[in-house]
């Protein structure tokens, strides 16, 4: 998709001002070679991290996977990206938001000046649920902790939760995430701007003007830390 179609794309949806200035991009930092497996909390990076839970069998998520979806983009990204869980698609290729919410999550990016492989992008959950459906407590409660763990590692500057699953799990509300999205909140004390899912904004392109303003709050908050 050429800039002139992405911008006459998102300004069929409301979306104004999306030749402003953006952050500057990092290049992409390729993660160090894959290390044995191991216990995935003591992992020194991502790579050794993923190598750990490929054959994770922590909930009851594992039977019907097809491989465990760890995570994409930089390993020093300062966005990190979080959904609640991977589809069909990401199940599939490995890769969480490669599908129709991914191309979307995509051009979301282009409109502020980032590419995929600038941010890191990742879910609650590794492995598919069942029918998608919202991953269920225990088996969130069994894949958050190594979430925090590849928090901790990338230490992003901010995080931007995608969907109520992703917001409610790393924040702790269980309020509709149209009363707090695009304010800005903690967890464990780091940043967290929560937006719509994209696969939301797919189903109701009217609210893709309240996921662009939240884009804005996000390139504002990028601006003191460009390169």
């Amino acid at each position: 998709m050429s800039r002139r179609e992405l911008l006459t794309y998102l300004r069929d949806f409301g979306w104004r001002d999306v030749g402003a200035e953006a952050p500057a991009r990092r290049p992409r930092v390729e993660p160090a070679a894959e290390a044995p497996a191991g216990d995935p909390m003591a992992a020194p990076d991502l790579a050794a991290m993923a190598a750990a839970l490929r054959g994770c069998p922590r909930c009851r998520l594992c039977k019907g996977r097809t491989q465990v979806v760890f995570g994409v983009g930089s390993a020093r990204a300062r966005v990190m990206f979080v959904g609640e869980a991977p589809g069909a698609d990401e199940d599939r290729i490995g890769e969480p938001f490669v599908g129709r919410a991914g191309q979307l999550l995509n051009s979301m990016l282009r409109a502020i000046g980032l590419k995929r492989e600038d941010v890191y992008i990742a879910n609650v959950v590794k492995c598919r649920p069942p029918g998608n459906r919202d991953p269920e407590d225990d088996e969130a409660g069994a894949c958050l902790p190594f979430l925090w763990r590849q928090i901790e590692l990338i230490d992003p500057v901010v995080i931007v939760t995608l969907g109520k699953v992703a917001a409610s799990r790393l924040v702790g509300t269980k309020a509709p995430i149209s009363s707090y999205r695009g304010r800005w909140l903690k967890a464990r004390g780091r940043a967290v701007l929560p937006t719509f899912h994209p696969a939301y904004l797919l189903r109701s392109p009217s609210a893709k003007a309240q996921a662009w303003a939240d884009l804005k709050l996000l390139r504002r908050a990028l601006e003191p830390v460009r390169e």
